[in-house]
């Protein structure tokens, strides 16, 4: 049973974390993952950092802007995965854009991935049709490609995006950047629903996520819930000195995450 598959048959909803690889500087981001790891997080998202994240919202266009400053590199990204691989089994998923991910090859990428431990790869920008710019290399070395649905994936669009995903499948629950929204309960329910309909995949709810109450909320109807802007502001507030309160975040998320079901209503 792979890592991802683990994480999402523990017996309660998965909290999913995001924080930008690099930020504020390499040598900062393996605290900072311990501290994901102390407070609970099922699943990590590593961000890449791009000059043009067109997905994500000011928070994280900030952090992408500190790493990169901080001279963050490709190579220091694996050197990060496979020195937390030594300390972690908690799965490990590389998310950011295509032009860094194919640039050196997508089957270098896969092999660096797959050597480095890491478990799954969201590229934001190539879409389904595109699949053979990644896909084939990341299935062939075992690491899962985890794609993205949003309000505008409806039952025709769906196959196309489930085609070869692998892992869990996200639900992007706002047609916007991160960070800025949250979409209504119902609307998420009612995605959710369409999605355990057309696929066995979990689905994890990210997109404007930012407090325990929030979380608690999806994850009475999801297998997962994402949050990235609230966790990564807190590393821009507190730089190296993030790991204190990055953890004490992932915690609340967690216990409120882990236990929705038990609050559910009847």
């Amino acid at each position: 049973m792979s890592r991802l598959t683990t994480a999402f048959t523990k017996g309660h909803p998965a909290l999913v974390t995001f924080v930008t690889a690099g930020d504020p500087h390499p040598g900062a981001t393996p605290a900072i993952l311990d501290a994901l790891v102390a407070g609970g997080a099922d699943v990590i998202e590593l961000g890449m950092p791009f000059t043009d994240p067109m997905a994500d919202g000011p928070a994280i266009q900030a952090a992408n802007l500190r790493a990169l400053a901080a001279h963050t590199t490709t190579a220091d990204i694996f050197r990060i995965a496979a020195d937390f691989r030594t300390r972690h089994d908690v799965p490990l998923v590389l998310m950011g854009y295509a032009n860094p991910m194919v640039s050196r090859g997508a089957e270098w990428f896969a092999a660096e991935c797959a050597k480095a431990g890491v478990d799954g790869v969201i590229c934001v920008d190539i879409p389904p049709e595109e699949d053979s710019e990644l896909g084939p290399a990341l299935r062939a070395a075992g690491v899962a490609l985890i794609r993205l649905a949003t309000p505008t994936s409806d039952a025709a669009r769906l196959p196309a995006i489930l085609d070869g995903s692998s892992g869990f499948l996200y639900y992007v629950s706002v047609a916007g950047i991160t960070g800025k929204q949250q979409a209504a309960q119902a609307s998420i329910e009612a995605a959710v629903a369409l999605l355990k309909g057309a696929t066995s995949l979990p689905i994890a709810v990210g997109f404007g996520v930012r407090t325990p109450e929030q979380a608690a909320k999806i994850a009475q109807v999801a297998d997962g819930v994402v949050v990235g802007s609230a966790l990564v502001e807190i590393v821009a507030e507190y730089g190296e000195n993030a790991p204190d309160a990055v953890r004490e975040l992932t915690q609340a998320l967690a216990d409120a995450v882990h236990s929705a079901r038990d609050k559910a209503p009847a």
